[in-house]
């Protein structure tokens, strides 16, 4: 079996968490002035840690699945099965929203009106990316290493050209965010900053595709991250430097407005090409985690063995399938305006639930620190619990109820053929 090497996974780690969110997000952080500088320092160091933990997890357990494996290793296959559970809903739930991205950002190249074929054009896309994807983790490797080049040379080239019209005096900290404490505004800057790096996990799910995962894995992880950090600062920072923030508050397309104010002309059009690629990139990572996902599930017996199937590119069919229809359906819901906001929503609480696993994953790498008596690897894990903890207080109570919802969907699975099959296993060992 053929299998990806180093730079495929890089490509991985930088799309996942390289989306449609480094587009939007000047306007969420244009109150908050020169705050959002020091806020991205803060993410980027907490994002760090966290890929540190899952880089030394992955070296210790390199097996397919990504979040999961580790819970079982650290807590037992019931905390596994719902971590798995989680990880593997919100993967495919989460597309939706990059999909709908993707096709809202190439709707200025056509000429008027598409939204009678904006589901064809969404389902269009969804399709090639999921066929790309059954060709194997190989051929998806090698196009997210194709887009990741375009997406890295795009995401450099517009925020360095910005430098060169940069105003300092363009950095504004709203009346609202000027009347809270210190402490209060980084923490809401933070938790806006921390989101864009949602996904920095997802190169673990594959480790059975992948050339020696337990080193090229970690490596990738950890230099990927802090390329995302630096690419990040660099694009937010300059583009917070080019519009003033009162002007930026009220933007729909930042971007766009930052090359209208550089170059005259149609070169906005521009922007639209680029975010459609950034955000196909994104796709094609996520498509691949979730089967890669419910595969390494199946292969653990905390699915049903389905999953496991593959086909004769060694791809996760099933896994990917069933991933891809309940991603369909959620755009085909979608479709409806009124339902869309609703949907909005319940991907917005998804990110919560990426902590959730997160966190599980810090705990399960705390007691593998401690049962190796690692001082170095506690004070990592020590980290990455912190600051896990400190953006699940910072979010609402109502918020947490909901997101937890997305683990409580797997009740119904534990309870009629999770926990049966395993008790059926018992008995007939006994």
């Amino acid at each position: 079996m053929n299998k990806i090497g180093f730079l495929a996974i890089f490509a991985l780690v930088i799309s996942s968490q390289i989306g449609s969110g480094i587009f939007m997000l000047p306007i969420s952080l244009a109150p908050y002035g020169v705050y959002s500088a020091f806020s991205w320092i803060i993410s980027g160091c907490g994002a760090i840690s966290l890929a540190l933990v899952f880089a030394l997890l992955c070296a210790k357990f390199p097996e397919t699945g990504g979040p999961h494996v580790y819970v079982k290793h650290a807590f037992g296959p019931t905390a596994a099965f719902f971590v798995g559970w989680t990880y593997w809903v919100i993967s495919w739930v989460s597309t939706t929203a990059v999909i709908v991205a993707s096709i809202g950002y190439i709707t200025p190249l056509f000429p008027g009106d598409i939204q009678n074929v904006r589901l064809f054009l969404e389902i269009l896309l969804f399709t090639v990316i999921t066929l790309i994807n059954l060709r194997g983790a190989t051929t998806a490797g090698s196009v997210e290493l194709l887009l990741m080049i375009f997406k890295i040379t795009a995401l450099l080239a517009i925020p360095i050209t910005a430098l060169f019209f940069f105003n300092r005096n363009n950095f504004v900290t709203s009346e609202e965010i000027s009347s809270l404490a210190t402490s209060q505004i980084l923490a809401r800057s933070t938790l806006l900053t921390m989101w864009c790096f949602i996904g920095l996990e997802s190169a673990t799910a594959p480790a059975g595709s992948v050339n020696n995962p337990g080193k090229t894995i970690p490596r990738a992880i950890v230099l990927g991250t802090i390329c995302v950090a630096i690419i990040y600062f660099i694009n937010s920072f300059s583009i917070m430097g080019l519009i003033n923030g009162n002007d930026l508050a009220h933007s729909k397309a930042p971007y766009v407005d930052a090359i209208k104010i550089m170059f005259p002309g149609n070169w906005h059009l521009i922007v639209s090409v680029v975010a459609f690629i950034v955000c196909i990139g994104s796709l094609n990572a996520w498509v691949l985690a979730s089967g890669q996902v419910a595969l390494g599930l199946a292969e653990e017996k905390l699915m049903p063995q389905f999953f496991a199937r593959r086909n004769k590119h060694d791809s996760p069919f099933w896994g990917i399938t069933i991933s891809s229809i309940g991603t369909a359906i959620l755009l085909i819901l979608t479709s409806s305006n009124n339902f869309a906001s609703q949907i909005t929503s319940i991907i917005d609480f998804s990110v919560i639930s990426f902590l959730f696993v997160y966190l599980a994953c810090s705990f399960a790498f705390l007691k593998v620190a401690t049962q190796d008596k690692n001082y170095y690897k506690l004070l990592i894990g020590g980290v990455a619990t912190a600051f896990c903890c400190w953006i699940i207080f910072e979010t609402s109570i109502g918020t947490l109820l909901i997101s937890s919802l997305f683990t409580a969907s797997g009740i119904p699975i534990y309870l009629f053929w999770y926990r049966r099959i395993n008790i059926k296993n018992f008995s007939y060992s006994v």
